[in-house]
């Protein structure tokens, strides 16, 4: 279960952030919309309600989900970049997956919004001096400081998370379909 859950294993920080680290993760960010498209490309539509594993988002969920997630992420950055600190609002992301636009919206919106968010969210990561990377937000669940540096490294690996979902999906061919709507992702 855990496999099917975290297919390329749980996000770990690594020790020491080394000059690759970033650049290698802003390429995993620019180019997840394109990744993801190509994953997609020509899935028949009863096909987006197949699922990773049982109790498991479908492949429309999670494509919805990655385009809510990343716009939260775009602005916590944007907050972190532009206020001391500040403490980000957090959201529940299963309650989101049961809205409506989630619900009926066809993946191809969403596709588009992390399309253009990407490249906004790409221009701002690659112009990130060294004492910007250092700048953090709070997220009041557990008080913790998430530096701008660890952000980047955590959606990277995020984006990458999500594709590895759906590639299982896919080839669970159906396996498993139409997960409740109230699951919560990792």
């Amino acid at each position: 279960m855990e496999n099917l859950r975290y297919p390329i294993g749980k996000y770990a920080l690594p020790k020491q952030i080394d000059e690759d680290y970033i650049p290698n993760a802003i390429e995993q960010i620019e180019t997840f919309p394109a990744r993801l498209k190509k994953l997609l490309n020509n899935l028949p539509e009863d096909q987006l309600l197949w699922s990773y594993r049982s109790n498991g988002w479908t492949i429309k969920q999670l494509v919805h989900h990655c385009a809510d997630s990343h716009m939260n992420s775009f602005i916590r950055f944007k907050l972190a970049l532009t206020e001391d600190s500040p403490t980000i609002k957090p959201y529940h992301e299963d309650q989101w997956a049961e809205l409506p636009d989630t619900v009926s919206t066809p993946i191809e919106e969403s596709l588009k919004i992390l399309e253009g968010l990407h490249a906004r969210w790409t221009q701002l990561l690659k112009a990130l001096s060294q004492e910007d990377l250092k700048k953090q937000f709070v997220h009041p669940e557990h008080g913790k400081r998430v530096s701008l540096s660890e952000n980047i490294g955590l959606y990277a690996w995020h984006g990458n998370h999500h594709l590895a979902h759906i590639k299982q999906a896919i080839t669970s061919e159906g396996k498993f379909k139409e997960a409740p709507l109230n699951q919560t992702i990792l």
